[in-house]
């Protein structure tokens, strides 16, 4: 069972979420809050699995409460942004958010991604990859960092093109006809050799290596093809 928290100010919107995940006979909303400091307080209290977080709420925003909530392991947070939310989505990606979606989300792609980040994968919306990681490689904190690709296997170069694409460990399985524990077993390797955090720092790697690019148009494409 998924223990699921959903914080949004609007109360229609919280409704909504709740509705469609009450569906889910394996997620079970254990409780709503209405802004980040609520959350924070939810979550010392009901430890749930994962955290469906709004970015604009009063009293605390959503990145300070993701902030905090990810100091503790255990909790997984997946954010739901906008468009023209890019500022956001890559602070919520630095205060450790495991996931990001557009706030128009469609039902069963929001239970995808409850699933996806519940089993440990980190999700990254298609549609925002592209802003999340342009962001993120500007960013002067990060410009000239040692990447160490040499160590990893050719199959492990493969996985991390995947990763980069936005694939899930099920996606990439079903791409090499691989069991989706030996992905797993892959993705969390290359994670140690790189000396990254989660896969949203892989997707961002694939792009400053150029394992992945991203073309005129904002799709993406692998190198080599």
């Amino acid at each position: 069972m998924i223990r699921t928290l959903i914080v949004d100010d609007q109360e229609l919107v919280r409704t909504g979420f709740s509705l469609i995940l009450a569906t889910q006979p394996d997620i079970d909303v254990v409780a709503e809050a209405a802004n980040g400091r609520d959350a924070v307080a939810a979550c010392h209290d009901l430890a749930p699995d994962v955290v469906l977080m709004d970015v604009r709420m009063p009293i605390m925003d959503g990145i300070e409460a993701t902030r905090q909530i990810t100091r503790e392991p255990g909790v997984q947070v997946l954010m739901l942004t906008t468009f023209d939310l890019d500022e956001h989505v890559y602070e919520a990606f630095q205060a450790g958010a495991s996931g990001f979606l557009l706030k128009d989300v469609r039902r069963n792609d929001l239970v995808h991604a409850l699933h996806a980040v519940a089993s440990g994968d980190t999700l990254v919306a298609p549609t925002i990859t592209r802003r999340l990681v342009e962001r993120f490689i500007e960013h002067p904190n990060h410009a000239g960092r040692t990447l160490q690709l040499q160590n990893l296997t050719p199959r492990e170069i493969e996985i991390l093109r995947f990763i980069g694409r936005g694939l899930s460990n099920t996606e990439i399985a079903n791409q090499l006809v691989l069991a989706e524990t030996t992905v797993k077993t892959h993705v969390s390797r290359i994670l140690t050799k790189l000396n990254l955090r989660d896969r949203v720092q892989a997707v961002v790697l694939a792009y400053e290596t150029g394992l992945v690019r991203t073309s005129n148009s904002g799709s993406t494409r692998r190198t080599g093809q």
